[in-house]
């Protein structure tokens, strides 16, 4: 490739980087399809090995999408609801256990009583402020469905985005998925010949690393969370669901969801009994979950072949997020994926290069 090529494809590059910071508000529902597209092109496929045409295979994977979604929604968000009133319900009453019993004897503890020992250290510390304001906003935090619906109604272009961008997902995402193979192959005839099979040849490592963690990894987050939620819903915690969806949301990352649970597990059952009655059954729950997910989900669903660091996945989240807010958080694992790829093309280039082996002969 020549300076001149060079400086070509970098300035593509900026110029596509800088379409993209432009157009970041209205990408939203097109990478949201893109990403549907994405997850449900190997059923397609699948279905088309069986004779079936690739329309109907797209319609029968769209609609087994649909009916999935709708099942979790009508489901999930009822009992999400009970369990944020729920948890809000609690708040006053940990929030005195709390000033009553563990704050003195945190102040036990350390050693910081002092003056009357009759007087309850823990009122040193004032609740009542947070506690009002529980009891009074409980309610209209608690009809959160309610509360969303009637934030929304207040504003026209927020009820015309949001009818907008329902409509244009399943639109998008099913042509998505009708066209996705076509996509590929005439992005494919625009790469100039002389590099085309190295850039499939990344583009196939990228698109292993993305299948791996966004279809694997996504199926191994909902298996957590049902593992989790179920396990603690049998030992008896009222707050099951919410900590297990928790758990399962934030095993993303290796043992963030099993430390994160935990602790989740430990202050919900405290809200619940005032002790740690259920603190053997959360331990047995999530140290089960860690076992299935370590020896049967994880080799099972996703394998050996992310290689991405958990820190450079937060560091990847939290940058798209900053950059770009919510599109750059849907975004943020892809590219990270594809710039791991590429980084390791040229670690390999370097270490086979006459740079690399001439300074390793200087060495020696």
């Amino acid at each position: 490739m020549t300076e001149s090529q060079k400086w070509m494809l970098l300035s593509i590059v900026l110029l596509i980087g800088w379409l993209f910071y432009l157009l970041s508000p209205i990408l939203m529902p097109f990478l949201v399809a893109a990403f549907v597209g994405y997850l449900g092109d190997p059923l397609v496929d699948k279905l088309e090995a069986r004779k079936l045409s690739r329309g109907l295979s797209v319609t029968i994977v769209f609609i087994i999408f649909t009916i999935l979604l709708l099942a979790t929604i009508f489901l999930l968000v009822p009992l999400l609801e009970n369990q944020i009133v729920a948890l809000l319900n609690k708040l006053p009453a940990f929030i005195d256990y709390i000033q009553s019993d563990i704050v003195p004897k945190l102040l036990s503890i350390t050693g910081h009583i002092s003056g009357d020992s009759t007087q309850n250290p823990g009122q040193s510390l004032d609740f009542s402020m947070f506690k009002k304001a529980i009891a009074d906003n409980w309610q209209s935090i608690g009809g959160f469905a309610g509360y969303v619906i009637n934030s929304i109604s207040k504003s026209g272009l927020l009820i015309a985005a949001w009818i907008s961008n329902l409509v244009l997902i399943p639109v998008i995402a099913f042509y998505f998925m009708r066209d996705w193979d076509i996509l590929v192959e005439k992005i494919s005839h625009l790469i100039p010949r002389h590099i085309e099979p190295l850039v499939t040849r990344l583009a196939k490592e990228s698109d292993e690393v993305l299948a791996a963690f966004m279809r694997g990894q996504l199926l191994v987050m909902a298996c957590l969370a049902g593992i989790y939620s179920t396990g603690l819903w049998i030992a008896g915690l009222e707050l099951a669901l919410l900590v297990g969806l928790l758990a399962g949301l934030v095993s993303f990352v290796p043992y963030l969801g099993f430390i994160v649970g935990i602790l989740a597990a430990v202050i919900a059952s405290l809200m619940q009994f005032h002790d740690l009655t259920l603190l053997l059954s959360i331990s047995i729950v999530f140290g089960v979950g860690q076992l299935i997910e370590s020896m049967i989900l994880t080799p099972l669903l996703v394998g050996d072949r992310i290689g991405l660091h958990p820190v450079a996945v937060i560091f990847a989240i939290m940058v798209g997020g900053q950059l770009f807010g919510f599109v750059g958080i849907l975004i943020a694992l892809p590219v990270s994926a594809v710039v791991m790829v590429l980084l390791r093309y040229v670690y390999q280039t370097y270490v086979s290069s006459t740079l690399y082996e001439s300074h390793n002969e200087n060495q020696s």
